[in-house]
């Protein structure tokens, strides 16, 4: 069977700084594979810096800065290759890290999602914040991952060098198969930035698709460099596209599972309280009022994927009921745990 051809597409925003410094490691360490810039309308010099620096990589100008989501959705329609990697503009990659993840490909026509295993840039010993060793979501549709719970990150022992199904995989650096991407629908470009993976995860999971991570395959991740944790942005899109995901992708009971997501919300903002953010406060009560506008276009479109859900996949989307109450009541801090 001959390779299937992979494509990096990085998606670019006034990110000049970040291209110098981290397109050399994607050229270096990824013979087989076309490398794609896809230019979210900069108004910095970044594409002409590309066309001029590196002209065997390939560009792509969106019209507008549509986010992740749209963005990405907008450039991929001029992509060709059979396999998208979906790659952050401020990852570093190592040598070899296509060959494991192209071989899961070749091999398990089935897995159609993969994520490497992404360490921290600034402290290469601890995976990275944003997917670590592969991401889960408990029943009330709170994300967390393999060596990342909430802000607990775990050092890379060697922990986590498996290969196995995950449940979604880091929009910092996602593979996933085109034919797969189209059937989706791509990604839902209402959510702008962050969780948009989650939410596709999770579609392709209910379609009876699998995910994986691969331990064999390591890229080194900044993280924040487009919105700092900090943020009350962040948590803004955090917190409304999480309630997003869950309304349009959890198979039953999603009344009181939203009820009780919003009593959880309110006792998140009841932890910045005592923290002082206020606002990041207004940023989950902004997150809620979106929320409550959107509910008629989530619930038609809920029924919409209602009409493609595999039956063998909704029996069980959740690793753990509560990952909050372990966490915080409970004290487990590690995956393992």
């Amino acid at each position: 069977m001959a390779k299937e051809k992979i494509a990096i597409v990085i998606l670019n925003w006034n990110g000049k700084d970040l291209l110098e410094k981290f397109l050399p490691s994607v050229i270096l360490h990824s013979e087989d594979a076309v490398i794609y810039v896809a230019d979210n309308a900069s108004t910095d010099n970044s594409v002409a810096f590309v066309r001029s620096t590196y002209p065997t990589v390939k560009i792509i100008e969106n019209k507008e800065n549509g986010g992740y989501a749209k963005g990405y959705n907008d450039a991929l329609k001029y992509v060709d290759e059979d396999i998208y990697c979906l790659l952050n503009s401020d990852v570093e990659v190592t040598a070899d890290w296509l060959s494991p993840i192209q071989s899961i490909f070749q091999t398990e026509a089935e897995t159609a999602i993969v994520q490497p295993k992404i360490l921290d840039y600034k402290n290469k010993a601890y995976f990275e914040y944003a997917g670590a060793a592969g991401g889960f979501i408990d029943k009330f549709g709170y994300p967390y991952c393999r060596g990342r719970i909430f802000d607990t990150i775990e050092k890379d022992t060697g922990q986590y060098n498996d290969t196995t199904e995950i449940f979604w995989a880091s929009g910092a650096c996602f593979f996933i198969r085109k034919s797969v991407f189209k059937t989706l629908g791509g990604f839902d470009a209402s959510f702008f930035a962050h969780m948009e993976e989650i939410d596709l995860c999770w579609r392709a999971h209910n379609s009876g698709v699998i995910a994986k991570y691969v331990g064999a395959s390591t890229v080194y991740h900044v993280g924040g460099a487009t919105l700092k944790t900090t943020n009350p942005r962040k948590t803004y899109l955090n917190f409304r596209n999480s309630l997003f995901t869950l309304t349009k992708n959890a198979p039953k009971n999603l009344f009181i599972l939203i009820f009780t997501r919003l009593f959880l919300d309110g006792l998140a903002a009841l932890k910045f309280l005592s923290e002082f953010k206020l606002k990041h406060i207004m940023a989950i009560l902004k997150a809620h009022y979106s929320f409550y506008a959107s509910l008629p276009y989530l619930l038609r479109k809920r029924q919409l994927l209602k009409q493609h859900m595999h039956v063998d996949s909704l029996s069980k989307y959740y690793k753990t009921r509560s990952i909050v109450w372990l966490y915080f009541v409970k004290n487990r801090k590690k995956f393992s745990e």
